[in-house]
């Protein structure tokens, strides 16, 4: 009897199908760190990097960022060929720089050259934070002081986007080096009565903010990019006192006068087509 019970309940036992899966491909989308967010990867191509839901800046390579702001075609890249070497010998320094040549497709974490932004030529340095943190090594240095002495020599204005973590510690004093010759050749610059236009974005310090990146003519910053020398938490150590709300973004630093503008991305080319239109040397 308890087996005609049994299969009289598998007669009449029904089955509630399962809603199929939607196979995503892998890497479609992307979380935004800021407000939690799935952002299709396309669209945030379109908004240029920005979050559509709570405007996050993600940080853009050096091409995506030529492209958005020279006219097209344009550009011609300098230096391209310097590599980094190991002055010290630092363990595994070779190994991890040639892990982000393969990951960037670059040679290092800054691309210079020559553009035009609205038919107006000018010099270009763009940093990339993707490279070792856009850290500034020998190269760094080298490539930012050869596009401002092609500046210098052909009268253009330059202009440089700075992203980056500081000096680069595998070259340790050859890296600190770096920032007496890039300022210098922006002094040599700055007697010919050239244009430099200095714009921060996320996060540019150590000694790149103690360096070239505070010597703009004009500094502009991108919304809420973190730009100082020591990192808000170090500083919160040594003081042992809590920073103001916002304490080092460029919000914060437009408000005390440290830099000029903040300008969106989707404006930026605009901007400085205007900036370069007002400083143009009339020729004689």
């Amino acid at each position: 009897m308890l087996n005609n019970l049994i299969k009289k309940s598998k007669k009449y036992a029904t089955t509630v199908p399962l809603p199929k899966k939607t196979n995503i491909p892998e890497g479609m989308y992307i979380q935004c760190p800021s407000c939690k967010k799935s952002i299709y990867k396309v669209d945030l191509k379109t908004q240029l990097g920005v979050c559509p839901t709570c405007s996050h800046y993600y940080p853009l390579s050096p091409k995506a960022r030529i492209a958005m702001i020279t006219d097209k075609g344009t550009f011609t890249e300098l230096d391209k060929q310097l590599i980094s070497a190991n002055p010290l010998d630092f363990k595994d320094y070779d190994k991890k720089l040639e892990g982000y040549m393969s990951k960037t497709d670059q040679n290092e974490a800054v691309i210079t050259g020559v553009a035009e932004i609205v038919g107006q030529k000018t010099v270009i340095g763009i940093m990339d934070s993707r490279f070792m943190m856009g850290s500034m090594g020998s190269v760094v240095g080298e490539k930012l002081t050869r596009a401002i002495e092609y500046a210098t020599q052909h009268k253009l204005p330059i202009i440089i986007f700075t992203a980056s973590g500081g000096a680069r510690m595998q070259e340790g004093i050859f890296s600190l080096m770096q920032m007496a010759k890039t300022s210098a050749a922006l002094a040599r610059h700055d007697d010919n009565g050239l244009l430099y236009i200095s714009i921060l974005t996320d996060p540019t310090t150590g000694g790149v903010t103690a360096s070239f990146a505070m010597l703009g003519d004009i500094i502009l910053a991108e919304p809420g990019a973190l730009v100082g020398f020591a990192g808000p938490r170090v500083i919160e150590q040594t003081i042992k006192q809590k920073l103001p709300e916002g304490f080092q973004r460029a919000e914060f630093l437009l408000e005390h006068g440290m830099i000029d503008a903040i300008v969106k991305r989707e404006e930026m080319k605009e901007n400085l087509a205007r900036l370069l239109k007002l400083h143009q040397k009339e020729e004689k």
